[in-house]
């Protein structure tokens, strides 16, 4: 809290807006200097919180897609729409972590929590396991499109309650409540991340034993072929 007062006080002071403002306030509108100053610190904060927010993450449409991450795509099975689906909704995933992981760098009590739960590199190897595997879209939908979005949307609120320049109990108490839902969210990712890997682990060993198998099929047509 206090490093957050200090910061809207030294942009309030290096403000131009600001400055003019105190002036204009204290030599044209007669007010005395500590209501000049405090008036002056009001339009900074707001000045402050409003630059922080214009500084989110904004939307990039999506790239075209190249030739070999088409064919990657259609190797895979994914018919147009299918590819046009999956592209958007990675695009989304994207964007949200990207503004989750600026959100959660702007307060230590949210970098606790993440730390904790290990929620950012989660989050992006999530992200990068799904991208190389498109035909499992089905399975990871509760996360895309629930979880995600969810944690973006809880981490904006405990932003905008904790850039209240005063609080009362009841502002703690609703911080602590985003908190603790923050924290309960980030559990269950972990939770759908870990189902998703446990399944990729037991694909990847089916596709091995399917593999042994064929091998061990191709030895024994070798070995009765050069029979005499």
């Amino acid at each position: 809290m206090l490093k957050k007062i200090i910061h809207i006080l030294k942009f309030t002071f290096t403000s131009a807006i600001c400055l003019v403002a105190l002036i204009l306030m204290y030599f044209l509108l007669g007010y005395d200097i500590i209501t000049s100053l405090v008036l002056t610190i009001v339009l900074g904060s707001i000045l402050f919180h409003y630059k922080n927010k214009q500084k989110r993450v904004t939307t990039a449409p999506v790239e075209r897609v190249t030739p070999e991450k088409e064919s990657y795509y259609r190797e895979q099975g994914l018919t147009k729409d299918e590819m046009n689906l999956f592209r958007n909704t990675m695009h989304a995933a994207r964007t949200h972590i990207e503004e989750i992981e600026h959100n959660v760098s702007s307060r230590t009590k949210l970098q606790a929590i993440t730390t904790r739960n290990n929620t950012l590199p989660i989050l992006k190897d999530f992200f990068k396991h799904i991208v190389e595997q498109p035909q499992r879209l089905h399975e990871v939908s509760h996360f895309l499109y629930t979880q995600l979005p969810n944690l973006k949307e809880l981490t904006d609120n405990y932003l905008e309650i904790d850039s209240h320049v005063t609080k009362t109990r009841e502002t703690y108490q609703s911080l602590e409540s985003s908190a603790n839902a923050i924290d309960i969210l980030c559990q269950k990712i972990n939770v759908s991340y870990s189902d998703f890997m446990e399944n990729d682990i037991a694909n990847m060993e089916l596709e091995i034993e399917l593999a042994k198998h064929a091998a061990s099929r191709d030895n024994e047509t070798n070995h009765s072929d050069t029979e005499i």
